[in-house]
């Protein structure tokens, strides 16, 4: 008898494709380790926003810590809790991978002091790659709407998909899922656009003067938190509600029928 549990073959199944068993109440939880709860969303935003705009909007002066060490100590902090978030749960993926990469870079464009165009190049391309892979990923094996949308370890895709097939609705579903992948490409393209032109309104002008250089970096992760990644977080809520409505109707099941039994 194979050891393998449900949760496993689901997560290796290819999305769309129905499999035989049906995973037994619980188990997604059962399986779920102590190092692999879900990340507390207050912890990643004190760390990766709140605690580094405070250093560089308010140690960033001589007679504190310095513009430099005041980068270097903002810089430090969401990198190092990066590393360790990916290195406790033993899984890295491309996304956490650029995400620690993309801080880096704002390290090292604040300490050259470079100038305000290339900065906010910089922050333009990584949402940028990130739609790019995602929209890419619908015709793989493993299309990212199922990490960041479609959860299997949420939802019963398999069930879902056996109910399409037994209704005649593949072809719709289809056509859901890729839709799906589009919206949230579209609001990664938006983001990147959003992002270059709030970096060139908080930084140009100021390369010249390491403080409020640094003071800048500091105003423009907080705006962005504020105008670019709640915006954005509203829009994949709504477009998830309108999969799950869209999902309920093509599948004939209930809302507690397409989630996995808790």
């Amino acid at each position: 008898m194979s050891e393998e549990s449900p949760t496993d073959a689901r997560a290796e199944s290819v999305p769309g494709t129905p499999v035989d068993e049906t995973p037994t109440p619980g188990t997604s939880k059962d399986a779920t380790s102590p190092s692999q709860k879900p990340e507390n969303p207050l912890a990643n935003i004190l760390i990766n926003v709140l605690v580094p705009v405070v250093v560089l909007n308010f140690l960033s002066k001589e007679h504190r810590l310095g513009p430099l060490w005041a980068m270097i100590v903002a810089v430090s902090l969401p990198i190092g809790y990066g590393i360790w978030f990916g290195w406790t749960r033993r899984k890295w993926n491309f996304f956490s991978v650029l995400g620690i990469v993309s801080i880096g870079l704002t390290g090292g464009l604040g300490l050259a002091g470079a100038n305000a165009l290339w900065f906010a190049l910089k922050e333009a391309l990584i949402p940028l790659i990130f739609g790019l892979v995602i929209l890419g990923s619908h015709w793989t094996g493993k299309p990212l709407i199922d990490m960041f949308l479609l959860n299997p370890d949420l939802l019963d895709l398999p069930r879902i998909q056996k109910a399409v097939e037994e209704r005649g609705n593949e072809v719709e579903y289809r056509s859901l899922r890729l839709k799906g992948t589009l919206l949230l490409t579209g609001s990664m393209f938006l983001s990147s656009v959003m992002n270059f032109f709030l970096a060139m309104y908080f930084l140009r002008g100021k390369e010249d003067d390491p403080v409020a250089y640094n003071e800048a970096i500091g105003k423009l992760t907080g705006a962005g938190f504020l105008v670019i990644a709640v915006p954005l977080l509203v829009i994949m809520v709504i477009t998830l509600l309108y999969l799950l409505k869209r999902i309920r109707t093509l599948s004939g099941l209930s809302q507690d029928e397409i989630f996995l039994p808790r």
